[in-house]
């Protein structure tokens, strides 16, 4: 913990990709805006969606196979600097703080922010080891309609309010090496895959059948159970 105060405001040098989680159940139009628009307020090079093979704080009921989710993530990223990955599945992690470890291991010349939305800011206290998180890598939070009020009087926020970057710091501040929180703000997007799923119960249909290749590991994704 000191030595990540010690480096924090330090510039790191690389190519900067943001990471951003979910089930993606499905990916939708404004899973892809909130990603473009984090691209370009953090200048990143890159926005890995990190589709998660099931989420703790999710039911599992309703959830359709990995390989659908997929394929769906990478339907929507198409023509982007995006790219839809299943890697918790390759790494064989469970929780987002051993995913990220695993991953900055794995990929030591790479600079990484993590990205969510003010609804998970609002719950991030309960996710495991929430301070190591944030002592990983930057953390970028994207306002969300309904959850901006929550999410700042958050446990988690109070804890990382001493890291806030301001407005004019954004970019400089993906670039430092944790701790260190943005705060974006722009446009709500209203858009939400439960809406999805309830016009639409049978989205995923057979589109978890056929031939899918990771954007990130390139590995085959063979048929799955979840």
């Amino acid at each position: 913990m000191a030595g990540a105060r010690i480096r924090a405001g330090k510039a790191l040098k690389g190519p900067l990709t943001g990471l951003f989680g979910g089930s993606f159940n499905p990916a939708h139009g404004g899973h892809r805006r909130v990603s473009l628009f984090a691209l370009d307020a953090l200048q990143l090079d890159e926005v890995w969606w990190l589709v998660s093979p099931g989420n703790v704080l999710k039911p599992v009921e309703g959830m359709a196979p990995l390989k659908a989710r997929l394929r769906s993530a990478q339907a929507v990223a198409r023509r982007a600097p995006i790219c839809a990955t299943a890697i918790e599945r390759a790494l064989g992690t469970r929780f987002t703080i051993d995913t990220l470890r695993a991953i900055t291991r794995r990929y030591p010349k790479r600079r990484f922010v993590w990205l969510m939305g003010a609804d998970n800011l609002a719950q991030f206290h309960r996710w495991k080891d929430w301070r190591q998180i944030a002592r990983e890598m930057p953390i970028a939070v994207i306002a969300r309609p309904g959850y901006d009020a929550i999410a700042m009087t958050s446990p988690a926020m109070a804890w990382l309010r001493r890291w806030r970057q301001r407005p004019g710091q954004h970019v400089s501040g993906a670039r430092r090496s944790a701790p260190a929180l943005i705060l974006l703000r722009f446009d709500p997007d209203t858009r939400s895959a439960s809406a999805i799923r309830a016009a639409n119960p049978n989205w995923a249909g057979g589109s978890h059948k056929g031939g899918l290749r990771d954007a990130v590991t390139h590995r085959l994704i063979s048929r799955e159970k979840s």
